[in-house]
C-alpha cells in the first residue's frame, strides 16, 4: 500500500480538524480585533492554516505531506471551479468594456422602479438558477449588473449582491437539473419529483420572508435623484451577451461554455460598436482574468487544506461523532443535517458534501425508518444553506471577485452578513425538523 493510500485510510481523529480552527481564529478573530474585515487577506489566513496542517502530521516526511496537499490543490472539482472563475472574470471585464453593464443598468432602471430593485434582482436570480440549475453561472451573469446598479442607488452593494447569491442558492436547491438535486435523490434512491415536492414546502416560507425583506429594504432606500435614461436600441444591442447566456443556459449549455461564448460575443460587439479594437479586447480579457487572482488563490489553497484535513482523519472523525448520539427519527434528521453541514464546511462544495454524507444518511434513515424524501431534502437544503454562506465557497467568491473587477469594493466575508435567504432557509430547515411528527415509514 502506498503512502497516499495509507493516508486515505487514517483513523478518525480530532486533531486533524485543528487547522480549520486555526483558520477561523486567525481570519475572523484578527478581523474582529482590528474592527475591519478587510484587514486580513483570506489567502494569508489559508496559508497559516495550511502550515498548521502540515506541521501537525509530524510522523510523515514533509515531501509526502506536500504531495497530499498539492493533490488537493489540483483536485478536478477545484480546477473546474478555478476555470469558471477565470472565464467569469474575462466575461465580466469584456462585457463591461463593451457597454453591456451600462445597457443592462439603463434598461433595469427604466423598467423596474428603484423601490423594487432589490426584490427584482432576487426574483430574477431565483428564476434563472431554477431554470439552469447552476448558482455559479447565475451569479457570474448578474453580478456585473448589480455592480452597475449600486452606483445609481443608495442601497448597500453587499445587500444587492446578497440578493443575487440568495436567489442563486434558491434555484440550486430546487432545480431538477442541479448537481445537488441529482446527488441527493440518487444517494437516497428516490424520484426527483418526490424530493421537489418535499423541498418546495420547506423553502417557500424562507422565500416569502426574504422577498418581504427586500421589498421593505428597497422601499426605504433613498435614491440619488438621477433620472432614469430612455432606453435606446444601443442599450438593447449591448445586453445581447447576457441574453445569450440566459437563453443558452435554458437550453442546457455547460456554464463554462456559456461564459466563453458570452466573452466572445461581447468582444465582437465591442469591436463593431467601436468600444475597443482587437488589442483592447485582449487587454480587457487579460485584466478580467487577473482580477480574479485572489479568488483563484483562495480556491486552490482551500482545496489543499481541505484535502489534508480529510486525509488525516478529520472527516472520518466528524462522521463517527455525529452518528453516535442518534437515537430517534428526529435525532436522525438532525444528525443528517449536522453531518452534511459540517462536511460542507470542510469541503466548500455542496455536491461533494452530499455525495460523502448521502450513504451514511441513507443507512441512518433506514435504521430509524425516516422518510427518504425528507432525508434527501435535508441533505440538499442543509448543504445549500452552508454553501451559500461560507466566505470561501465558490458562490460568494465569484460574487466578490466579479464585483471587484467592476470596481465595487465588497469582501467575501463582508458579504456574509447580507445573505438573508440562506439564513432564513437555515431557520426554516431547523424548525421543520423540530416540529415534524411524521409517522415512521413502513
Amino acid at each position: 500500500m502506498s503512502s497516499l493510500q495509507q493516508m486515505e485510510c487514517r483513523a478518525p481523529r480530532f486533531r486533524a480538524l485543528i487547522p480549520f480552527f486555526v483558520f477561523v481564529v486567525f481570519y475572523l478573530g484578527l478581523s474582529i480585533w482590528a474592527h475591519d474585515f478587510y484587514k486580513v487577506p483570506m489567502p494569508t489566513a489559508f496559508l497559516v492554516a495550511s502550515a498548521a496542517a502540515l506541521v501537525l502530521d509530524h510522523k510523515r516526511p514533509l515531501s509526502e505531506k506536500v504531495e497530499i496537499y498539492a493533490r488537493g490543490m489540483g483536485e478536478p472539482n477545484i480546477m473546474i471551479m478555478c476555470l469558471i472563475f477565470i472565464l467569469a472574470g474575462a466575461f465580466a471585464s469584456t462585457a463591461k468594456g463593451m457597454g453591456a453593464v451600462d445597457g443592462a443598468v439603463t434598461i433595469a432602471r427604466a423598467v423596474v422602479p428603484d423601490s423594487l430593485m432589490l426584490l427584482g434582482m432576487f426574483l430574477v436570480s431565483s428564476f434563472i438558477s431554477l431554470a439552469v440549475g447552476t448558482s455559479c453561472g447565475t451569479i457570474a451573469a448578474l453580478t456585473p449588473i448589480a455592480a452597475g446598479l449600486a452606483g445609481g442607488l443608495s442601497i448597500s452593494p453587499a445587500i444587492l449582491l446578497g440578493a443575487i447569491v440568495g436567489g442563486a442558492m434558491f434555484g440550486d436547491n430546487l432545480s431538477m437539473i442541479s448537481d445537488t438535486t441529482i446527488a441527493a435523490t440518487r444517494t437516497q434512491n428516490i424520484p426527483m419529483r418526490d424530493k421537489f415536492r418535499q423541498n418546495i414546502l420547506l423553502v417557500l416560507p424562507a422565500f416569502a420572508a426574504t422577498s418581504a425583506i427586500y421589498l421593505f429594504c428597497g422601499g426605504t432606500a433613498s435614491q440619488t435623484g438621477e433620472a432614469a435614461q430612455a432606453v435606446t436600441w444601443s442599450n438593447a444591442f449591448a445586453v445581447l451577451p447576457y441574453l445569450l447566456i440566459l437563453v443558452c443556459a435554458l437550453l442546457g449549455w455547460n456554464v463554462m461554455l456559456l461564459l466563453f461564448a458570452g466573452t466572445v460575443l461581447s468582444g465582437i460587439i465591442g469591436i463593431i460598436n467601436g468600444a475597443f479594437d482587437l488589442w483592447g479586447m485582449l487587454d480587457l480579457i487579460g485584466k478580467g482574468t487577473l482580477g480574479m487572482s485572489e479568488t483563484l488563490i483562495v480556491a486552490i489553497l482551500a482545496g489543499g487544506l481541505l484535502q489534508t484535513i480529510r486525509r488525516n482523519g478529520g472527516i472520518g472523525y466528524l462522521m463517527e461523532k455525529i452518528r453516535k448520539p442518534v437515537r430517534t427519527a428526529r435525532g436522525c434528521e438532525f444528525g443528517v443535517l449536522v453531518l452534511v453541514a459540517v462536511i460542507n464546511l470542510f469541503t466548500a462544495n455542496n455536491t461533494v458534501a452530499i455525495v460523502i454524507a448521502g450513504p451514511i444518511a441513507r443507512e441512518l434513515s433506514e435504521q430509524y425508518r425516516c422518510s427518504a424524501k425528507r432525508i434527501a431534502s435535508i441533505l440538499d437544503t442543509g448543504s445549500c444553506v452552508v454553501q451559500g454562506m461560507i466566505p470561501y465557497g465558490a458562490q460568494i467568491l465569484i460574487a466578490a471577485g466579479v464585483a471587484q473587477t467592476s470596481n465595487l469594493d465588497v469582501s467575501s466575508l463582508g458579504l456574509v452578513g447580507s445573505l438573508f435567504y440562506p439564513m432564513l432557509l437555515g431557520v426554516c430547515l431547523l424548525a421543520a425538523i423540530a416540529i415534524h411528527r411524521e409517522k415512521p415509514s413502513a
